[in-house]
């Protein structure tokens, strides 16, 4: 770990996100192989902790390692949604979403296994869909109700990075507390 991310906001670990002036084929392309690199990363972070640590937040007044997973979930599942509706409407208005109530419902409690496995199955298809896309596609989009307008390349680069913030949540937890 770099001195600069030791520094950091630590809901932040990997910075914020940063989005390129222009994107290329090359960030593109590595955004697709961290979106398709994220389960089992997932997975590998989590494994083997036991039940109690996933009840534990990686920072104070921060969502649970359990809670994080669940979002993680939660968000991927409505990215996909978005990023189809903008490949086959155009640029319709999708809704943004209370992410911090969703945390709080009752399938918070739900094991984490149930959406280790969605996020499994969820990104083999979106990784698919995307592997699939023309030039044409990654520049179509969808008007975020809260965000405003947003294209698919875009909306992918923000998703890699939304993988990998919430990865290192859960990698400088385990190291910080030498799980």
């Amino acid at each position: 770990m770099s001195a600069l991310t030791e520094n950091l906001d630590p809901r932040y670990p990997i910075g914020p996100h940063r989005p390129p002036a222009e994107i290329t084929p090359t960030e593109i392309r590595l955004a697709v192989q961290t979106l398709a690199d994220l389960p089992e990363q997932l997975r590998g972070a989590l494994e083997p902790l036991e039940t109690d640590r996933m009840n534990t937040p990686y920072r104070e007044g921060g969502w649970t390692v359990r809670q994080l997973v669940h979002h993680i979930a939660d968000s991927h599942s409505t990215a996909l949604i978005r990023i189809k509706m903008a490949l086959t409407a155009d640029w319709p208005v999708v809704p943004g979403y209370d992410e911090k109530a969703f945390a709080l419902l009752p399938d918070v409690g739900a094991p984490v296994e149930w959406s280790l496995e969605l996020i499994e199955a969820l990104h083999a298809r979106w990784v698919m869909l995307l592997q699939g896309l023309s030039p044409e596609h990654w520049k179509r989009g969808f008007k975020h109700a809260e965000r405003g307008p947003m294209t698919v390349e875009s909306a992918v680069l923000l998703y890699a990075w939304h993988s990998r913030h919430h990865l290192a949540h859960i990698t400088q937890l385990r190291k910080r507390l030498e799980w």
